[in-house]
């Protein structure tokens, strides 16, 4: 029985299936459903969990070699929700992007993991290093 690290079955499973430059996605309680990738809901209530606790679950066993956002976050949010958002990225490369032009590389994702967050576009696409 795991005591320690991510404990939800569907998540570890989706992680061990990211390879070398496969994209992962981590999206708030709004984004649009794909039926042709693999989702594991996670949301439970109003940011439970939101997108910087499931990032900052994956991240000590998750190579990330860049991300990229939408370039709307960073006209929709406060200087301390970006603050938040750079802070737990910090050293990782991150490209914004038309939020039309973000969701052209869903597709091509791995899976993608739905939280809660009510952040707006707080959505983020991690490619494995």
């Amino acid at each position: 029985m795991l005591k320690t690290g991510i404990l939800n079955p569907n998540v570890l499973s989706l992680l061990a299936r990211v390879r070398h430059t496969n994209t992962l996605v981590i999206a708030d309680r709004g984004f649009p459903y794909w039926p042709q990738i693999e989702t594991v809901d996670l949301s439970l209530v109003d940011d439970i969990p939101t997108v910087l606790d499931v990032l900052r679950a994956i991240r000590p066993n998750f190579r990330i070699g860049r991300v990229w956002m939408a370039e709307e976050f960073q006209r929709e949010n406060t200087a301390e929700t970006r603050a938040r958002f750079a802070a737990a990225l910090e050293g990782v490369p991150v490209f914004f992007e038309p939020h039309v032009e973000f969701k052209k590389r869903v597709p091509s994702a791995v899976g993608l993991i739905r939280t809660a967050d009510t952040v707006q576009y707080a959505n983020m696409i991690l490619e494995s290093a």
